[in-house]
């Protein structure tokens, strides 16, 4: 099988899996227990961030003064399209309420946030997956036993995060089968970056630290500015210690999927 081949099986294969073993823990999650389970999607997200991604980014980057202005430039990126999603929804309120009807009767309807974080989590998911696919086409362009393990470490690691990702969907109002169709569709991005990475991978080699800076940028501001303010709703001590374990099971997750893989620093 030639070398392109290998890395389109291995990019198509890695989104499937991944999407497909994330799907079956999350769906199995009863719904009244997702509210909870968003505390574990924190983790998952932070941890990826702390732990992968930043890490391998400042490795990389020619200038790091660069990618911490990538950095700030994706938070201020996620927040105008965090305010444009917020104007969509409520102009959207606004046309279809009756005029004797007060437009917040359908605002904040249970846990649902209407659907801000779950479209932010897929810009950034869709970033990285571009991301991870460059990084398996530098991997078997460099060595092919080297591709094969790059190739598995990165469905290793992005099954709890895309776990993560599940959750915070469902938590946004879209339905299992919309999550999964949405994951799918973003999982596309790692065959892109892998096609494109084999046909250009010395220009695209300069930009993987700036997009893991970007992916990056937007997994902080979904974790820190939607999801953890909801989880001050539950101010109760025990639901702050289920809280606090769930976020905890979700970064060492992820720090586990890295010593498994032998990504330990």
């Amino acid at each position: 099988m030639s070398l392109f081949l290998w890395i389109l099986v291995s990019t198509v294969s890695g989104g499937v899996l991944s999407v497909a073993a994330a799907a079956t823990v999350a769906f199995k999650a009863s719904p009244a227990r997702i509210p909870m389970l968003i505390s574990y999607a924190v983790g998952a997200l932070l941890g990826a961030v702390f732990l992968e991604i930043l890490p391998h980014a400042f490795r990389s980057a020619p200038s790091t003064k660069g990618l911490g202005g990538v950095i700030l430039f994706g938070l201020l990126v996620f927040f105008v399209l965090e305010k444009l999603v917020l104007w969509r929804h409520h102009h959207g309120d606004e046309l279809e309420t009756a005029p004797s009807e007060p437009v917040h009767a359908h605002a904040h309807a249970g846990e649902s946030d209407g659907g801000r974080s779950g479209m932010m989590i897929m810009v950034g998911d869709t970033f990285h997956n571009f991301v991870d696919g460059v990084l398996i086409a530098a991997s078997f362009l460099a060595d092919h036993q080297l591709g094969m393990v790059t190739a598995m470490a990165i469905i290793a690691h992005e099954i709890p995060q895309e776990v993560g990702d599940f959750l915070v969907l469902l938590h946004s109002g879209f339905s299992k089968r919309q999550a999964l169709l949405f994951n799918l569709a973003s999982s596309a991005a790692m065959v892109l970056g892998g096609v494109l990475g084999y046909a250009a991978l010395n220009t695209l080699r300069d930009w993987v630290p700036y997009l893991l800076g970007f992916v990056a940028a937007g997994m902080i501001y979904v974790s820190v500015a939607d999801l953890i303010p909801g989880l001050h709703r539950r101010p109760e001590l025990k639901a702050t210690w289920h809280q606090t374990v769930l976020m905890g099971l979700g970064i060492v997750s992820i720090w586990a999927v890295r010593v498994v893989t032998g990504h330990v620093d």
